[in-house]
């Protein structure tokens, strides 16, 4: 083919690939609907005071009015090795999508081979010694997107970028969740210690005086024994406590990315879970389905697996290119810039898997059911996100109905006990009306310290179901190797 010809060739190829250049086979994304009804107040919140249809804060741990837990979280947005995790995932991704833009662009290759010493049977017969031989080639390629084979590649490659930068969102909303828990938990298992050592003091007490009415005669051995058993018991349940905290606070030490032994001070002194002086902002449908990252993750994982349907079509079809080599082949250093013994090939190749396309077919049929797997995914977690934000507040709900009455009871409890000890002292109660209003008051003591630790708890995960703590978060650097 003369040059001619291979130049009208080649600007034919260029006038069809622009032509052509807004076909990519496939089908065109078209995301998602969410339900209509779920898109309107909660249910759970229609009757409780205590939620407010307000948009939720984007640092909604600040409600709190804790100064140690918005350090805490702040460490813990920062430092926590999941994020760090999801940070290397985002950089990887983001190099995919890097990959994926460059089949925009024309491929080059350049190559080169070490001298060759080598001589002719003429010229060993002469003693002529032997030449080094230099050779190099350099090529350059260009595949023309006429089916959107590459623009199908770099959307899915978009998407999954997406996917990944929500996925971190993801992330964060756990981890400010999981690290406000742990310190709520953490501090309510120390004030349920403090309930428990106040119930051994008064048991001790108990325990005296009984002892003392006893060696009287006033009491028997029965009514001693019958105190001590209910001391004993009381000792007994600060132990569990104290390690139910330790281990709440070694969870905190890991979310902020320490080791154990380096619990915050200022964590190890909390004494109360942290408490809301005003109704839950808790926002409606609308707002849940726009914040939650995980169903923004959902929607572009489906919109990646979409266009991975378009880049298996267009295996259906011819991938043609443009390209071109230059190769040259000299005998001594001395003849470097001497083209004569050069060549040349410029020209467009062709590549198509036809009539045998069973295994793009099969490709096809591979995109399409993982394309569909993704829209019920979507689905799977709209629907999810609903209902776990539906049962965290009407768990909530529950819990401030049933800490009111407990706070009711502990109320009661303590008169009932104060009064029995009064008449006990008096002569006019038995023993058995002291002991058994000292029983009800600790059991309600110990009833309003675990209520108020699960309403901290409660709250939290109403807070994390919601899907805040994302929003204007810090960026995380992901961890650097050592180097060696």
């Amino acid at each position: 083919m003369t040059s001619a010809r291979l130049k009208a060739a080649g600007c034919g190829l260029l006038a069809l690939a622009f032509f052509t250049g807004g076909c990519a086979v496939g089908p065109r994304y078209v995301a998602p609907k969410t339900p209509a009804s779920a898109q309107g107040e909660f249910l759970s919140a229609r009757s409780v005071a205590d939620f407010k249809n307000e948009p939720l804060p984007d640092h909604w741990w600040r409600l709190y009015q804790d100064p140690v837990l918005d350090r805490l979280v702040a460490q813990a947005l920062n430092e926590n090795r999941d994020l760090k995790v999801a940070a290397a995932n985002l950089a990887y991704a983001e190099g995919v999508l890097g990959e994926a833009r460059s089949g925009r662009f024309p491929g080059t290759t350049v190559s080169g081979a070490a001298p060759a010493y080598s001589r002719s049977p003429s010229q060993v017969a002469i003693g002529a010694p032997a030449l080094p031989t230099y050779s190099g080639a350099f090529s350059a390629s260009y595949q023309l997107d006429l089916f959107g084979r590459v623009r199908r590649t770099i959307q899915a490659a978009r998407a999954n970028l997406d996917a990944t930068r929500t996925a971190e969102d993801v992330v964060r909303v756990t981890v400010a969740g999981a690290t406000a828990n742990a310190y709520a938990q953490a501090c309510g298992y120390a004030a349920q210690v403090v309930v428990a050592r106040r119930s051994v003091d008064l048991l001790q007490n108990a325990y005296d005086l009984t002892r003392v009415e006893r060696d009287a005669g006033a009491l028997s051995d029965f009514d001693l024994d019958r105190q001590s058993a209910l001391l004993n018991q009381a000792k007994a349940a600060v132990g569990p406590l104290e390690g139910q905290r330790r281990a709440a606070l070694f969870s905190l030490a890991a979310l902020i990315g320490k080791p154990p032994a380096e619990i915050p001070a200022e964590a190890t002194a909390c004494a109360a879970p942290p408490t809301l002086t005003r109704p839950l902002p808790v926002g409606d449908g609308v707002a849940l389905l726009r914040r939650r990252p995980d169903i923004r993750q959902a929607e572009r994982l489906l919109a990646a697996a979409t266009a991975r349907i378009g880049v298996a079509t267009a295996d259906l079809y011819p991938t043609i290119s443009l390209g071109g080599t230059i190769a040259d082949s000299l005998v001594s250093s001395a003849s470097l810039g001497n083209y004569n013994s050069a060549t040349y090939s410029v020209g467009p190749a062709l590549s198509w898997s036809f009539p045998n396309i069973l295994v793009a077919r099969a490709h096809i049929r591979e995109a399409n059911a993982q394309a569909s797997a993704a829209l019920a995914s979507f689905d799977s977690t709209v629907l999810g996100a609903l209902r776990d934000t539906e049962t965290a507040l009407s768990a909530y709900g529950a819990e401030l109905s049933r800490h009111r009455s407990l706070i009711d009871a502990q109320r009661d409890a303590g008169d009932a006990y104060r009064l029995a000890d009064i008449q006990f002292k008096a002569g006019s109660a038995s023993f058995l009306d002291l002991l058994t209003t000292e029983s009800a008051k600790i059991t309600a003591d110990q009833a309003v310290a675990l209520s108020d630790q699960t309403l901290a708890s409660d709250q939290i995960t109403v807070f994390q179901q919601l899907g805040g703590g994302w929003e204007n978060a810090p960026s995380v650097t992901p961890m650097k190797l050592p180097k060696g």
